[in-house]
């Protein structure tokens, strides 16, 4: 196979366990034995075996004599599991080929460093830019140790969030309700502010998709019988309530609400990725909610600029995706 397609294939296998392996990386490895039969493995949930050791585990015998794709740098420690990179080496693979380095300062060049000097050919940076994006929240938490914050907004067409009652649903359709669900599968946490919960009660669980339900964090005291129980309650300053999440193993949050809280990340700059589902909606006032509750900029040169990352149709909205 030639490198990009196979690395292509190895980030597709991490995306289809991308929602089981937190807070181990989605990993995606393929195996091409010396007669071109082709073998494949991702990551297990937590205790399992890691993409490159499912890969062997299939491979078996044919495994000797190998080329092998990975997004991420094998492991070189012992952890939960046994190293990727002694179970290559000693599988007798003749190249590997590595998507990025893994940051994590457990492995952070080891892994390589350990086949090489085995005399494993290997070659790091093939489709770099798409698995880094790929891995972005575990990169960031690896680094940081601060969880990735996705902040996720519903609008209509002229930035309203809700009626000047508070009445907001339905401002989406059913396709964009299934795509934030999707969101809280993948990640680890879903936060909110404590007026959210005394005003909508949400669950905050996943229903529209297949996967695990997040870590609830109410910011504040959230009602005895509030829908969203059991949850952690949080208070203080934001950036330490990030590096306590962080410390939990949370590699992933994503902020539900409400616009006092949105507002609050915005402006410490705490957000790394922003989507905002658009609907066809008009409010057509100044007197619907606005996405954001604060003072904003208070100048056209102090406005927030990002990149718009992706487009995307959704039934009859769109979703936007935005990052600094």
């Amino acid at each position: 196979m030639r490198d990009d397609a196979a690395m292509d294939r190895a980030v597709a296998l991490g995306a289809s366990v991308r929602t089981t392996t937190s807070p181990n990386p989605w990993v995606g490895c393929v195996l091409e034995a010396t007669d071109g039969r082709i073998f494949e493995g991702a990551t297990a949930p937590p205790g399992g075996p890691h993409a490159e050791a499912a890969a062997l585990a299939a491979a078996g015998e044919a495994a000797r004599g190998a080329t092998v794709w990975v997004t991420l740098e094998p492991c070189s420690h012992h952890g939960r599991t046994a190293p990727c990179a002694d179970a290559l080496v000693a599988a007798g693979v003749a190249r590997v080929v590595v998507g990025i380095e893994d940051p994590d300062t457990h492995v952070s060049g080891q892994g390589i460093a350990r086949l090489r000097a085995a005399g494993i050919a290997v070659e790091v940076g093939v489709q770099a830019d798409t698995v880094t994006e790929q891995l972005a929240p575990y990169l960031k938490h690896r680094r940081t140790g601060r969880p990735w914050v996705v902040l996720k907004l519903a609008a209509s067409v002229d930035g309203r969030t809700a009626a000047p009652d508070g009445s907001s649903q339905w401002i989406t359709g059913v396709e964009a309700r299934a795509d934030a669900h999707r969101l809280r599968a993948e990640s680890d946490a879903v936060l909110v502010g404590a007026g959210t919960v005394r005003a909508d009660d949400p669950t905050l669980t996943v229903r529209h998709v297949d996967g695990p339900d997040p870590v609830r964090v109410v910011l504040g005291k959230a009602p005895e019988d509030a829908k969203v129980r059991p949850c952690i309650e949080m208070t203080g300053d934001l950036g330490a309530i990030l590096d306590e999440l962080g410390a939990q193993g949370i590699v992933q949050v994503l902020v539900e609400g409400g616009a006092t809280v949105a507002g609050e990340l915005h402006r410490a700059g705490l957000v790394d990725r922003y989507v905002l589902y658009v609907a066809p909606v008009l409010f057509g006032g100044a007197d619907a909610r606005p996405l954001f509750a604060g003072a904003g900029a208070p100048t056209i040169a102090d406005v927030w600029r990002g990149r718009i990352l992706s487009v995307t149709p959704l039934g009859d909205d769109l979703r936007i995706e935005l990052a600094a």
